[in-house]
């Protein structure tokens, strides 16, 4: 008798985590909906979603073992956040990237190249790395090559190298310093085609960088390129330092700066979501927005800057599709997204090991 109560209150308790887990995957399913701008919390929920996600898968097939007439609960959630699932996953067949290139097409790089400085802390591998980068970037034989975290300086120029294989650049020049080595940094767009237009939209803040476009001529048609570095959480090494103090309960202090720090940035990509999402819509030319995001694809800024474009990865890719490497393995924050009048042809994501981003290459083609 006692052994049956157990496994009747063990049931409900299962239950009722089975039950809250749902709750908080339904809420996450409104993050597209609600400007964090406003509704800053709900980015902890787009954070959330595909851990809940994967949660929700498990008590599916728990059900379907113990007691399968509650597998309904799970299965019904995640049906419903089917929108919030189809952009986590990407469901195609794999296929090896070609680097023989169609000449019909135009091969498009983005990359977070984490101010030319490597991954190592040592200087003379960082010199390394500097030198090492233009050159990788070259050899992917690309069209139009899209940089975020982007510097030069007359001591150091980094443009040249570069500008060596892709003679036409618009650079947004976000940062500067008021010294004789005259240092720049931000986003950089270069084209082998020629550049016929280029603007930029200035986010508002001290610290906002910019929305860069270049209106690219090839073959006698204009394609607006958009390249963009949203707001990030600006972690700190202490930061690093602190979460995994945090996670040991030995610094719970830490978590309440790591917080603040998550807050303004849901808040600030918020409105630039929509100075975005508004620059899009008013390109007058068929046009492709690339960028760091800063953001999950379950994010509110992901959705609003996407609307019905397409996304690269999705059309073209299998899996999760991580492109920045520390904190977890769900952070695809980098972007590619054509607008309808482009086909997408190939996709890759490449390690190099000199960034904390990887490389995105696509090869697209504008539709007759």
């Amino acid at each position: 008798m006692a052994a049956r109560a157990l496994r009747k209150i063990i049931r409900n308790l299962i239950i009722v985590i089975n039950s809250v887990v749902a709750l908080l995957f339904l809420v996450g399913c409104l993050v597209p909906y609600l400007n964090p701008a406003t509704w800053w919390f709900m980015g902890f929920f787009g954070l959330m979603l595909p851990y809940l996600a994967i949660i929700l898968l498990f008590f599916i097939f728990f059900w379907l073992v113990v007691r399968p007439k509650y597998f309904w609960i799970p299965l019904v959630t995640l049906l419903i956040g089917y929108k919030q699932l189809s952009v986590l996953f990407a469901v195609n067949k794999h296929e090896t990237f070609s680097d023989k290139k169609d000449s019909a097409r135009i091969r498009v790089i983005n990359w977070n190249i984490r101010s030319l400085e490597g991954l190592s802390n040592k200087a003379d591998i960082k010199k390394i790395d500097r030198a090492t980068i233009p050159s990788v970037i070259i050899d992917q034989n690309a069209d139009i090559v899209c940089l975020q975290e982007f510097n030069t300086s007359s001591i150091q120029d980094n443009i040249a190298p570069i500008a060596a294989k892709f003679p036409y650049y618009f650079f947004s020049k976000d940062f500067t310093r008021s010294s004789p080595q005259g240092y720049k940094a931000g986003s950089i767009i270069f084209s082998k085609y020629p550049i016929v237009d280029s603007g930029k939209v200035r986010y508002p803040g001290e610290q906002g960088e910019s929305l860069i476009y270049a209106d690219v001529l090839k073959a006698g048609k204009i394609l607006r390129v958009f390249t963009t570095h949203l707001q990030s959480f600006r972690f700190k090494r202490e930061d690093y330092e602190g979460m995994k103090k945090v996670a040991k309960n030995e610094d719970p202090a830490a978590s309440k700066t790591i917080f603040q720090k998550m807050k303004t940035a849901f808040t600030i990509r918020g409105e630039q979501a929509r100075i975005v999402r508004d620059a899009l819509d008013n390109s007058p030319h068929p046009s492709i927005i690339t960028g760091d995001f800063n953001d999950v694809p379950n994010s509110y800024t992901y959705f609003h800057i996407r609307g019905d474009w397409q996304d690269v990865f999705l059309a073209s890719s299998l899996g999760i599709g991580r492109t920045y490497l520390a904190l977890a393995p769900t952070l695809r924050i980098d972007y590619i997204l054509p607008d309808k009048n482009f086909n997408i042809h190939q996709f890759d994501m490449m390690d190099e090991g000199l960034s904390d981003h990887l490389m995105l290459v696509t090869d697209v083609s504008l539709k007759q």
